[in-house]
């Protein structure tokens, strides 16, 4: 067990740890968020066999990361977690189990229309499951609201709307979220096959974990949650299996200048043991 003086090492890097072996280690009630991208079970190549269960033990590894996941959340915190249609309707009957199910929000990939197989609909999504540990849950919309254009601000100008919020702070998010996939030629993207934009994990933290909180992801992949998270003014804890990923995540945040005010002096960094050495994946 790692002692409170090494807290603060805990925090704030990506560690190339297994996430079940890692998670047994946090104390729990320790994070605010958890924003989760384990493998698909789609036999993709993350650099070892993660994502190479069959579809009964993926169900069972995904049982046993939740399981040790979850009682790291403080009562007033959430969960996002991506998935594929695939297996997304098991894992949500199974979450709606333990805890407060509040949208299912479909990530709407912007996959041009061509090429797809000819005896099916061709797949354009991804599924994300948004989850509360409880219904004193933190959420904070005007964090995330969509600001309305000039022509429908100027088309409801008459003294009625005058002062209104929802006007003038603009709308709460939808529960389809169009984000393009990051093409190759993508300024944001780094060599990992399944890499998320910035911008849907971004939103999941603004809205779902307080200031100078803690995000928890313990599949990092690439680093996106973790570069997010501090773009956010929010600490993480992140887990990453292959060292490879480990780099490219930990130059991100490097290249990445923090902001002075990166650290809020109201918040104290949650005691934490040092985790050692589920597979990651995204």
């Amino acid at each position: 067990m790692e002692s409170n003086r090494d807290a603060a090492a805990f925090l704030n890097r990506i560690r190339n740890e297994d996430a079940l072996a890692a998670l047994a280690q946090m104390p729990t009630s320790c994070v605010d968020l958890i924003v989760a991208d384990p493998p698909y079970g789609l036999g993709k190549d993350y650099g070892n066999d993660s994502d190479k269960l069959d579809p009964e033990d993926y169900l069972a590894w995904t049982t046993k990361w939740l399981d040790l996941a979850l009682p790291r959340l403080k009562p007033t915190g959430s969960l996002y977690i991506f998935l594929t249609w695939r297996n997304s309707p098991e894992i949500f009957c199974a979450l709606k189990k333990r805890m407060l199910m509040l949208n299912e929000i479909i990530w709407d990939r912007r996959v041009p229309s061509m090429g797809g197989g000819t005896r099916r609909f061709s797949s354009v999504h991804d599924t994300i499951g948004f989850f509360a540990l409880g219904k004193d849950y933190y959420f904070n919309i005007d964090a995330v609201r969509i600001p309305y254009d000039a022509e429908t601000k100027k088309a409801r100008s008459r003294s009625i709307f005058e002062g209104s919020k929802w006007l003038e702070n603009g709308y709460n998010p939808k529960d389809v979220w169009s984000v393009s996939r990051l093409h190759r030629e993508h300024r944001e993207r780094v060599d990992h096959p399944t890499q998320k934009p910035i911008e849907i994990v971004e939103r999941m933290i603004k809205a779902s974990c307080p200031p100078g909180g803690v995000v928890l992801d313990p599949f990092m992949g690439s680093g996106t949650t973790a570069l997010a998270a501090l773009k956010c003014g929010a600490q993480f804890v992140g887990f990453e299996l292959n060292p490879e990923y480990c780099r490219i995540g930990e130059r991100r945040l490097k290249e990445w200048k923090r902001p002075a005010d990166f650290k809020s002096p109201s918040h104290e960094p949650p005691t934490m043991p040092r985790a050692h050495g589920a597979p990651n994946a995204q």
